[in-house]
């Protein structure tokens, strides 16, 4: 039997949490975002294609994870 793995209880923010939902969120939301905004984009390689998502996805998840991160927050400073 593997031993148990211990848990935390964080003060303040779960920084785990929040990168797992922003991980999630991100997906969920900016993949149609990004998929969407291709479509008036003339993208002839797979370079272009890349550089595309990396130019649209990293603010789509950097406005995420200051969203799910004020969230957080906030519910941590409402429960206690």
């Amino acid at each position: 039997m593997p031993e148990r793995v211990e848990t935390t209880t964080p003060d303040g923010v779960d920084y785990g949490w929040v990168m797992q939902m922003t991980f999630v969120i991100t997906i969920l939301i900016g993949a149609p975002i990004v998929a969407a905004l291709s479509t008036t984009a003339t993208l002839p390689t797979w370079m272009d294609r890349a550089e595309f998502a990396i130019r649209v996805g990293a603010p789509v998840w950097l406005v995420t994870s200051l969203i799910v991160f004020a969230y957080a927050k906030r519910k941590q400073t409402s429960s206690t």
